[in-house]
């Protein structure tokens, strides 16, 4: 094989990876969007404990307020840095403290296992999406990539109802996210 050749070999094949890489990439980058047809904006709030912000919630779905029978996501924007450990945590107690005694601790460390692959360390301005997804489980995005499905229904259910039960933790939050309430001033 002459230079020549060797060259355009090269640039085929370079060419070829490049576009492999960008297929990729725009997989990888895919938003949880097109899960929730039509969505929009139901409603937000911000989330403060002991007078430190924490994060803005926003709930996304296509009805207002959003039914369980339908898709939609919960967006939530961080303040603060937060460890996985702290979310995942928080998130466990919530569950608990809205599932009772219904909720086993074998269930409890299953669950917490599928939070930690979903959630990471966060700094300001990251964001987490939860997307409820009915008769199939939830999905996590982290800044809009994919970073966890989970198939479990019974989570899902319990993951979104820390916002979205009538007995929710902040009860103005949950009336902002389902459109009942106008954002705070």
């Amino acid at each position: 094989m002459n230079v020549i050749e060797a060259r355009r070999t090269f640039k085929h094949r370079l060419s070829k990876a490049c576009l492999l890489l960008l297929f990729f990439a725009v997989s990888a980058s895919a938003d949880w969007r097109p899960t929730v047809p039509e969505a929009r904006l139901v409603g937000r709030g911000d989330f403060s404990w002991f007078g430190m912000s924490l994060y803005t919630a926003r709930l996304w779905s296509s009805e207002a307020p959003p039914a369980w029978g339908q898709p939609f996501a919960l967006e939530l924007t961080y303040r603060r840095a937060l460890s996985r450990d702290t979310l995942v945590k928080a998130s466990l107690d919530e569950m608990r403290r809205l599932g009772g005694a219904s909720l086993d601790d074998a269930t409890l460390q299953r669950w917490a296992a599928e939070m930690r692959e979903a959630f990471v360390d966060v700094q300001p301005g990251m964001r987490i999406t939860g997307v409820y997804l009915p008769d199939k489980g939830c999905m996590f995005y982290v800044d809009d990539q994919l970073r966890r499905r989970v198939t479990d229904t019974r989570f899902a259910r319990a993951f979104f109802d820390i916002w979205l039960d009538p007995r929710a933790r902040d009860p103005q939050l949950r009336q902002r996210l389902l459109g009942l309430a106008g954002p705070a001033e």
